[in-house]
């Protein structure tokens, strides 16, 4: 791989990255810039994280990892198992949203266990030289779509037929628009798989899906956690002979049916 394929890998790794880090603390695109700048640690525009969110941006300066790096570094520090420090609460006296937004969550981009990551892993993740902590790298490869396809259909059906599921499922899908529901209602009967991007779109959905079914406990799953259940759920569909089993199956399967029919003998009355 090129220097250029490093390079765009990077940049939609980093894109996931920042979209993750808002999920997971629920902020609203305004909270990162405004904290560069209440607190004198940077510059990032919001017109900039809207295209860094959404891998647009090729050549941002560095005044933007900095910013980014070193709000990482302070949450990590001041705002550690979700209480924020006295000195971090001063300082943010005069900005009551932004203390509200940290106050309500403060999360930073850190793998358990290991150093956070400051302005220059972040500049690292960026052009493609490091790999971000698992739980911010939602990237879904093209050879695993088909697999979480049929896990996604598998587990909002709980293993049951579409026919069985249909009506309540769609009722929980919150999308609006048409062309999505209907490419929806296929993943879930089999008739289509999403791509790679489709799944990754999807996952915010997706994640309030499983809340109105009732599966996502009381406080529901981001999307990270989202894709993790769908792998779990790939990997137990291969283990259990769904994902790769050959086309003659099906028919000793059926004929193992029909034979289980005859064993029974007719039904009284018959």
């Amino acid at each position: 791989m090129g220097y250029r394929d490093d390079l765009t890998a990077g940049r939609v790794a980093f894109a996931h990255l920042i979209r993750v880090w808002h999920g997971r603390n629920g902020w609203s695109h305004r909270v990162l810039p405004g904290l560069a700048e209440a607190l004198d640690l940077g510059r990032v525009h919001n017109s900039q994280l809207s295209m860094l969110r959404n891998g647009k941006l090729a050549s941002p300066g560095p005044e933007v990892f900095l910013a980014l790096g070193r709000i990482n570094q302070l949450l990590a520090d001041q705002a550690a198992g979700g209480s924020l420090a006295p000195e971090l609460r001063q300082r943010l006296v005069a900005h009551p949203e932004l203390l509200a937004a940290l106050e309500a969550s403060a999360l930073p981009v850190q793998a358990p266990d290991e150093p956070v990551l400051g302005p220059g892993e972040l500049l690292e993740v960026f052009v493609g030289l490091r790999q971000p902590p698992a739980a911010f790298d939602l990237r879904i490869a093209d050879a695993e779509a088909a697999a979480l396809s049929a896990a996604l259909a598998d587990l909002l059906c709980a293993g049951r037929p579409w026919r069985l599921c249909r009506e309540p499922v769609l009722a929980a899908y919150p999308v609006a628009k048409r062309q999505r529901r209907e490419r929806f209602a296929e993943v879930m009967a089999g008739q289509r798989d999403y791509s790679a991007a489709e799944l990754d779109a999807e996952l915010p959905d997706l994640s309030l899906t499983l809340a109105a079914l009732g599966g996502a406990g009381d406080n529901g799953l981001q999307s990270d956690q989202v894709l993790e259940l769908l792998r779990r759920r790939a990997r137990e569909l291969e283990e259990r002979g769904w994902a790769a089993a050959p086309q003659s199956d099906l028919g000793a399967a059926i004929r193992a049916q029909l034979g289980a029919v005859a064993v029974a003998g007719p039904h009284p009355g018959a």
